[in-house]
């Protein structure tokens, strides 16, 4: 968005817990669903940041189940730390700005529901991964988030997004999608149909276990993409996990796996000679390192047996969804011409093979990673 918006952000801004005078406002960060701003204030001659969002409650139509997630888990964690005497944990956990009337996120004449945090000084968010040792600490502070959570009491977390990380409903989803061929792009799919019923076999294995018993149900991320967690300025470590909108139940395999579709890929998801796509074992390798050295904690023995296979399955997941938005006339995915998420579907199923193809040296990997745990 850009700052020719619709909302009064000093006026918004008003009503949250902010003392001091409202100076200006910018749009902040990069993301493609929230409305985000930095607000300056000055407190006592001091310039002090805020971050001000609105939630698209298009794509959250319960906004307030996820602002109750979210100060639940925000709370729980603020508590760890501190009781672990952790330091600057304003820094490592996001923290929530009341309304000036005590509640946790503000609603305005439109309906828009709106939250405040303190602004996490002295560390930013990566774009891209440039380095092996960034990957890791990012593996890290995600594994971390995962275990601080890992004894969050009863009530359940709400599903924000139903069967958001379903593989089963998002393959289900495809066939409806290429039976009902809605904009006629059917006809010049075949072989990619194809590439998705081969490989059919996959997509109920996690979802097999966790009805067994097999894999715990556990507090999640999932959107474990690099430029939500904020890296240290002078340290290089993931000291805050942000983006809690999809904070909710679900396979710790999911975030895993996320990490490595999104860290270990060569290429952008949209490059068009895919030939260049890989799985870069470098990158898989510091994941591992740096996710089980913060999550080993609580992981049971299947769920770390299952990491060499958890990216396999969530890049064809995500591959899964964008062919079937392809078939739909690209109607969830942002796209700037008409083949962008058969590209994207493309890179994602080279990606699916090259992981196919490492198998035994991702397997190995992470065996070496979990004897090295003391």
């Amino acid at each position: 968005m850009s700052d020719l918006n619709p909302h009064d952000i000093p006026r918004l801004a008003a009503e949250f817990r902010m003392p001091g005078d409202y100076l200006s406002h910018a749009p902040c960060g990069h993301g493609h669903i929230n409305d985000t701003f930095e607000v300056r204030v000055n407190q006592a001659g001091t310039p002090v940041r805020y971050i001000l969002q609105r939630i698209n409650h298009a794509i959250f139509t319960r906004p307030h189940l996820v602002m109750e997630n979210i100060q639940r888990v925000t709370t729980h964690i603020a508590d760890k730390l501190h009781a672990a005497h952790a330091t600057d944990v304003y820094r490592r956990v996001l923290t929530l700005v009341p309304c000036r009337d005590g509640r946790p996120w503000h609603q305005d004449a439109s309906g828009n529901h709106w939250r405040a945090y303190l602004y996490v000084e002295g560390a930013e968010a990566h774009s891209h991964i440039n380095s092996t040792s960034l990957a890791e600490e990012a593996a890290k502070a995600f594994g971390h988030f995962q275990f601080l959570l890992s004894d969050l009491p009863l009530p359940r977390l709400a599903d924000t997004i139903p069967e958001f990380h379903h593989t089963r409903s998002r393959y289900d989803a495809l066939m409806r999608a290429a039976e009902a061929d809605p904009v006629g792009r059917r006809a010049s799919l075949a072989a990619e149909l194809d590439w998705c019923r081969a490989h059919e076999p996959l997509v109920d294995l996690l979802l097999n276990a966790q009805a067994s018993g097999l894999l715990p149900e556990r507090i999640t991320h999932n959107d474990t993409k690099i430029n939500n967690v904020m890296i240290d300025h002078q340290s290089g470590e993931g000291i805050c996990v942000m983006d809690l909108d999809t904070v909710m139940p679900g396979l710790v395999l999911y975030d895993f796996g996320d990490l490595v579709r999104t860290t270990t890929i060569s290429t952008a998801e949209d490059e068009q000679d895919t030939s260049l796509v890989e799985m870069r074992l470098p990158m898989f390798q510091a994941l591992v390192r740096g996710y089980l050295s913060s999550a080993h904690h609580f992981l049971s023995d299947p769920e770390i047996n299952h990491l060499a296979f958890a990216g396999k399955l969530i890049t064809l997941e995500t591959g899964l969804r964008f062919l079937t938005d392809h078939l739909n006339g690209d109607t969830y995915f942002k796209t700037r011409h008409p083949l962008h998420n058969l590209e994207r579907f493309r890179v994602q199923a080279k990606l699916v093979e090259s992981i196919e193809s490492q198998k035994n040296a991702m397997e190995d990997i992470v065996a070496q990673a979990r004897l090295a745990i003391p």
